[in-house]
């Protein structure tokens, strides 16, 4: 197996959406990790170390996270950011992936899988938005305050006083443990988002196109989603109750029984990475691909 020593690889790609960062590590099948809002591809580092015996494993920055570049005004809604990931599995020439989305990032791998199936070998779906709960309802208040034009100031406060990301009224209730997230995974995530004026209308703009409209377009198609489907969900998650790990058991044709994470929450993919991670080798080993050519 793999160990932390693993060197992951940062590189960038140009598509049609923009200049699109990422990192992997491994080699063989390429398996995609899909982050989710606030975040970008640092969410699956303990994943691309630890799987990468197993797999190319890529994480890439969506647009408007991370080190992605786009110009002004592009599209950066979740269903232009599905459209974002076909486009840079064209530019690396990547025809089929295992699939893994987290957060905002479940629900763009869904659109996604729904849109492009025959691109998907596997899907694994953590903690994310599903069908009419886009944004979930402990999200609002933080969609609010971003429509009020404090969004900037609250990333800055964040950046200044760490304590504030962790707090019950900020990112706190996103961990089983808030206290141990460290100052650098912080800067790592929220500094991009206001590296330049730009950086930080594009974050807003994203923000704002959050809308259940998009899931709702492509119920039918997930629906008919047959591709083996791994569903691994934390149980004391106040932005996505474990009735919405049913939903899409229940939806998706190829989804097992959901596994059940007792007390993880959200972000659990890093405090739980062990878990989560034994699970992506059995579901990876049960379901192999027919080559190893992508």
């Amino acid at each position: 197996m793999a160990n932390n020593q693993v060197a992951l690889t940062k590189r960038s790609v140009d598509t049609p959406s923009g200049r699109i960062s990422y990192v992997e590590a491994g080699a063989g099948p390429v398996a995609l990790f899909v982050h989710g809002v606030l975040l970008n591809k640092h969410l699956w580092r303990h994943q691309l170390s630890e799987l990468s015996d197993l797999r190319r494993c890529i994480a890439v920055d969506l647009l408007a996270h991370g080190d992605t570049e786009i110009v002004p005004d592009t599209d950066v809604s979740v269903t232009a950011n599905a459209q974002m990931l076909v486009e840079f599995l064209d530019a690396l020439r990547l025809d089929q992936v295992d699939l893994v989305g987290n957060d905002s990032g479940g629900g763009i791998a869904q659109i996604f899988a729904a849109l492009n199936p025959s691109r998907v070998r596997t899907l694994t779906l953590t903690d994310c938005d599903a069908h009419d709960n886009w944004p979930p309802e402990a999200f609002k208040p933080f969609l609010a305050m971003a429509a009020a034009g404090g969004l900037a100031d609250t990333l800055h406060a964040m950046l200044r006083d760490k304590e504030i990301y962790r707090s019950p009224g900020a990112l706190g209730p996103a961990y089983e443990h808030p206290e141990a997230v460290t100052d650098e995974t912080i800067e790592l995530y929220l500094r991009p988002l206001v590296r330049t004026e730009q950086h930080t209308r594009d974050f807003q703009r994203f923000l704002a196109m959050f809308d259940c409209a998009h899931t709702l377009a492509i119920e039918a198609q997930l629906r008919q989603f047959a591709a083996p489907t791994l569903i691994v969900w934390g149980t004391d998650d106040i932005y996505f109750d474990v009735k919405w790990a049913h939903w899409l058991a229940e939806a998706i044709q190829g989804a097992g029984a959901p596994i059940l994470l007792q007390g993880a929450r959200i972000f659990f993919p890093e405090e739980r990475s062990a878990e989560l991670n034994h699970a992506l080798r059995a579901h990876w080993s049960t379901n192999k691909p027919q080559s190893s050519s992508s």
